[in-house]
């Protein structure tokens, strides 16, 4: 499982021209799930996600939680985050999992995260074609994989 965590002055999820999901300063969390993920994948990110200091304190030094500073959330599934570019120039998704695996897990995801910062997590829409809009403060931005946290 992969997560692209992306600390934002606001964000905004969009289908069929409708918005589905607004925030204001947060996360914006791109997620990938594959064959191979499962329970501890999904714990692990979701852990760490609600508990990565990426969040300014009084003295300016990036050492507060989305959950301490009362932060929203958007989380979008994203089946490319698994793409494989070792072949050619076309990236393969074969590791992505399926939507029946990742449809639960990516709910799942998302119902633990919003316990985990307390509120409610907007979402898009699993397989939709989705218009995302950010403003990316910092910038920052934090990859992780749940294979090489487990490890």
């Amino acid at each position: 499982m992969r997560v692209v965590v992306q600390r934002v002055s606001s964000a905004s999820v969009t289908i069929d021209g409708a918005v589905r999901a607004s925030i204001g300063p947060g996360l914006l969390i791109l997620l990938g799930i594959g064959h191979e993920d499962g329970e501890a994948d999904m714990d692990y990110l979701v852990r760490k996600t609600a508990a990565l200091r990426i969040f300014n304190d009084a003295d300016g030094v990036m050492n507060r939680s989305v959950r301490e500073v009362n932060g929203d959330v958007i989380v979008v599934s994203q089946f490319t985050l698994m793409a494989s570019t070792k072949k050619g120039n076309r990236p393969s998704y074969m590791g992505a999992a399926g939507h029946e695996k990742a449809i639960p897990l990516y709910e799942e995801f998302c119902r633990r995260l919003s316990a985990a910062i307390g509120k409610a997590v907007g979402t898009g829409e699993f397989g939709a074609d989705m218009k995302v809009a950010l403003v990316n403060d910092g910038p920052v931005t934090i990859c992780m994989d749940s294979k090489q946290g487990l490890a």
